[in-house]
This record gives structure tokens, C-alpha cells and sequence, in this order.
């Protein structure tokens, strides 16, 4: 039996690093895409491969160029012969107010949140199938409680839970495809103030921030659920089905 490989869009920083992480401590291979985070997604190879010889690899591309979309696909399933399963994690996030929505900011947050999870599971389409594999989408809470001056991401969002619910249905029985709908996980990486972030945890049914590992945990639900494909799984705290919740 071989050793299962995972691809991670974005998968240098943050909840997409906790994510290789988690695989690869259940024995995964990991292939880590990156963008711009070349230094984090060369330290977090070199800390996988001291623990499991040939057992990480790095791919760069921008998920916005369809060119270089071929070529992660590419070089992924050229790593390890395989790929077992996509996590489709990568994605830009910032606002985009009304009157201030151009072409640029219109394709890279479509591109890295709905063009790339397309154009990249369509390449790899035939892998996964010969693996009976995976495509897990990261979504997000808001597709149902747009967050307001985000409009581009939002639309981004839904139309990638959309796809997902389309692509599973078309891949069948062959491949399984889900989403995670994470909520408040980490902090933005801009700062907030203190009265924001108490108004956000006051939004929340449960009343604390997530985690990354609560996202690892409901990863390897995903993989493990063999009866389950075309779910949303949310890890938000409640926070989409509160009365209270602001945006």
C-alpha cells in the first residue's frame, strides 16, 4: 500500500501550514503550493523532510494565471507519482467597497478563490480518479452572512461552494468532493482593536475564537467520511445561524 499524497493550495502560512502539518503527521506526503511565501514554504519543507525523509515538496504558482495553474498540476502529481487528495485552501481576502470594485481586485480574489479550486481540480481530475481520492474546497461562513464592503470575495465564496456542490455530483463515484466553511479562526492580520474583537466574539454562539486545528479536525472528517460528498461542514462556532451575528 503506497503512502497517500495531499496537495495544499497555500499551504505555507497559516491555517493551510497547520493543515500539512496535521497530514503529514498522520503520515502523509504533502505537495505545499505557495504564491509569495517562499521562505515559510521552504522552512516548512525542510522541518517536514528532517522528521520523514521524502516525504515534502514545494510547488510555486499563481492561481490567477491559468498557464501557471497547469503547471502546479504538473509538478504536483509529478512529486510523488499520485495525489490522493486537493485541498483547495488558497485564497486572497480583503474589501472591496462599492465604487472602488475594478478588474484587478475582480480577478485575483474570483481567481484565487473560484478560477484556481476550478482549473486545478479539472487537472487533476484523472489522478484523483485513479486514486478514488478527494477535493476538499475551504469556503467560508459567509456565503450566507455576506460580510459587507467584501462583495467580490463574498460572490468568490459562493460561487466555490457552488462548484462544490456541482463537482461532486459530476465526479461520482470516483471522487469525493466537500467544503469547510471556516468562521473566526484566526485573527485578520491586520490588527483589530480590542472593542472589535470583543464585538466578534460577542457574534458568536460559543463565545471564542476557532482554531486551526478545529479546520485539521473536520480535514480528516472529510477524508474519513467515505459516504459523504457534496456537504458544506461548518466550523464557525454557530456563528453563521446566530440571530446576533453581525457580518
Amino acid at each position: 500500500m503506497t503512502t497517500p499524497v495531499a496537495l495544499v493550495t497555500g499551504g505555507a502560512k497559516r491555517i493551510g501550514a497547520h493543515l500539512v502539518k496535521t497530514l503529514h503527521q498522520h503520515g502523509w506526503r504533502v505537495v505545499i503550493h505557495y504564491h509569495q511565501s517562499n521562505d515559510a514554504a521552504q522552512t516548512l519543507c525542510q522541518a517536514l523532510n528532517e522528521i520523514r525523509p521524502d516525504s515534502a515538496t514545494i510547488v510555486q504558482g499563481d492561481l490567477c494565471n491559468l498557464t501557471e495553474i497547469t503547471h502546479i498540476a504538473a509538478k504536483a502529481r509529478q512529486a510523488f507519482g499520485q495525489i490522493d487528495l486537493l485541498i483547495n485552501n488558497a485564497s486572497s481576502f480583503y474589501p472591496t467597497p462599492l465604487g472602488q470594485i475594478d478588474k484587478a481586485n475582480w480577478d485575483a480574489l474570483m481567481g484565487s478563490n473560484v478560477q484556481g479550486p476550478v482549473f486545478l481540480t479539472q487537472a487533476l481530475c484523472d489522478v484523483l480518479k485513479q486514486q478514488s481520492g478527494t477535493v476538499i474546497n475551504m469556503i467560508d461562513m459567509h456565503i450566507d452572512r455576506p460580510l459587507p464592503q467584501h462583495t467580490v470575495y463574498c460572490a468568490a465564496k459562493s460561487a466555490l461552494a457552488s462548484v462544490t456542490r456541482s463537482l461532486a455530483g459530476e465526479l461520482a463515484p470516483s471522487v469525493r468532493v466537500n467544503g469547510i466553511a471556516p468562521g473566526a479562526i484566526l485573527w485578520p492580520e491586520r490588527d483589530l482593536s480590542e472593542e472589535e474583537k470583543q464585538a466578534l466574539l460577542a457574534s458568536i454562539p460559543l463565545k471564542t475564537l476557532g482554531s486551526p486545528s478545529v479546520i485539521a479536525h473536520a480535514m480528516l472528517y472529510l477524508i474519513d467520511a467515505t459516504y459523504v460528498t457534496g456537504q458544506i461542514l461548518y466550523v464557525d462556532g454557530g456563528r453563521s445561524i446566530a440571530s446576533n451575528a453581525s457580518a
